[in-house]
């Protein structure tokens, strides 16, 4: 893949002087800081949506259009760049990742913009609203953005998909993957398009104090252990056919779907007390077990779906290692007492990550497959967010001051996001409480796939409709 060039205003002081293989002292918090500089301009060097003529937000062209990453893909690069501004203190690629979330919100502000909605899927604008949603708790800079509105206007249009499947009583509810009725996938429900709209309600609960966001995110959890989703000993399965009544569950598991069921059990330990923080923590305790069990047995990330077998890992693969990376670095932050298990792997993980990064023209750039121990001879953009990813999150402890914000505490006089929270059907207001970082006594809250297995054949479905948006 060849790199396209990111605007000289955007790299304006981002470049680093050194154009060796990756060298990093993983005992200098300097050292790397520094080798994710130049990681992050690595990866941003792929990235043309800032330039004339092109998209802003999106990984280039979509797959029937000659490119490789869907549209959800974006979200990925934009919520990466969040972190690694929230955990290094570098801002040079802040406008940037403003201008790609912001263009793709879609005119409803919902992020259902025109030039996706011919082949969106629920996971897909679930990953879209989790990013702006991270800019809201990491207090992202923003002129006049109120981040977590976005994300509540995606959990609202979610929220409405989902009492319509149970009003269907399909599967007796769950969201289905895909949104159009007209796309291959329609008749899939899966578990990455309901564990996001879980993480959203756990975050969304969170940053609002309102209630009613937890238990829709609870009652979510009880859908998909009740149809089989989620196994009790923390397995995540794909999904299953309306058709089978979601008897026909595909049993492959992928990291990312397991990652963002952590990190939402992570979110809902924190802000509750009592019965429900120990379900919830037991919960924490299961998934992150699973976790490094299946997905980091050797200590570092390896994609036991697909990875090890020529070709076998499609481009949306090949982002779970950085997501599930950031997943459990931010589990550490809200659950405390998961830091033992999981940062001693966080520190194995880069290691290996880093070993990769001796390719490209600059003889740096990162591959994908860790397991090897060198540059496998390809490098992309994913591969370059999932070394960023591994690298900033070892700076965990130079930001756990800093905490996961809520409203509360990002606008203690109220703020753009005051007291709005939402009902069943997305109106209304709430009271409740917000939570410290370690889940321990009360604040004042201001109340109020990227699914794998099927996405392949949808861009061939709707590329005439989807074309004609452009």
């Amino acid at each position: 893949m060849k790199q396209g060039a990111l605007s000289l205003a955007v790299l304006s002081g981002a470049v680093s002087t050194a154009w060796a293989a990756l060298n990093v002292d993983f005992g200098s918090t300097d050292s790397i800081k520094a080798a994710a500089k130049d990681v992050a301009f690595d990866a941003l060097s792929y990235y043309k949506g800032n330039e004339s003529g092109e998209i802003p937000g999106l990984l280039g062209d979509k797959p029937f259009m000659g490119g490789i990453y869907h549209w959800w893909s974006g979200s990925v690069q934009w919520s990466t760049l969040i972190d690694y501004w929230y955990y290094t203190g570098d801002d040079s690629y802040n406008s940037v990742v403003s201008q790609g979330l912001l263009h793709q919100r879609g005119p409803n502000n919902d992020f259902m913009p025109p030039n996706a909605t011919a082949s969106i899927s629920n996971d897909d604008q679930g990953f879209w609203g989790i990013a702006a949603m991270q800019a809201a708790e990491l207090d992202f800079p923003a002129s006049s953005i109120d981040w977590a509105n976005l994300s509540r206007n995606v959990w609202t249009t979610q929220v409405r998909r989902f009492q319509q499947e149970e009003k269907d009583e399909t599967c007796d509810g769950g969201l289905r993957w895909q949104i159009p009725a007209t796309n291959v996938g329609f008749d899939y429900k899966n578990t990455i398009s309901n564990a996001a709209f879980i993480n959203l309600g756990a975050r969304l609960g969170r940053w609002t104090g309102n209630a009613t966001y937890v238990e829709w995110a609870d009652r979510a959890w009880t859908w998909l252990t009740d149809i089989g989703f989620l196994t009790e000993d923390f397995s995540a399965y794909d999904g299953a056919h309306v058709g089978a009544n979601c008897t026909d569950i595909n049993k492959v598991e992928f990291s990312y779907s397991a990652g963002l069921l952590l990190q939402s059990a992570a979110f809902l330990y924190n802000q509750t007390t009592g019965d429900d923080q120990k379900r919830w923590r037991d919960r924490v305790t299961g998934l992150t077990k699973t976790i490094l069990d299946k997905f980091f047995e050797e200590g570092y990330h390896y994609e036991i779906a697909c990875e090890g077998r020529d070709d076998a890992c499609t481009p949306d693969m090949l982002f779970y290692k950085g997501m599930v990376t950031r997943d459990l670095a931010s589990t550490v932050q809200l659950a405390p007492f998961t830091k033992d298990a999981i940062s001693k792997v966080l520190k194995t993980n880069a290691e290996a990550a880093v070993k990769t990064c001796t390719g490209g023209d600059n003889n740096r750039q990162c591959s994908f497959s860790w397991a090897k121990g060198k540059f496998d001879d390809e490098t992309d953009i994913p591969s370059q967010l999932n070394t960023l990813s591994a690298l900033t999150v070892l700076l965990q402890d130079e930001v756990s001051q800093k905490g996961i914000a809520t409203n509360a505490t990002s606008n203690p006089d109220g703020g753009s996001d005051g007291g709005n929270g939402s009902d069943s059907n997305g109106n209304g207001n709430g009271n409740g409480n917000g939570q410290g970082q370690n889940g321990n006594g009360n604040g004042n809250g201001d109340g109020g796939s990227a699914g794998t297995t099927t996405r392949v054949t949808v861009g061939v479905l709707v590329a005439g409709l989807f074309a004609a948006l452009l």
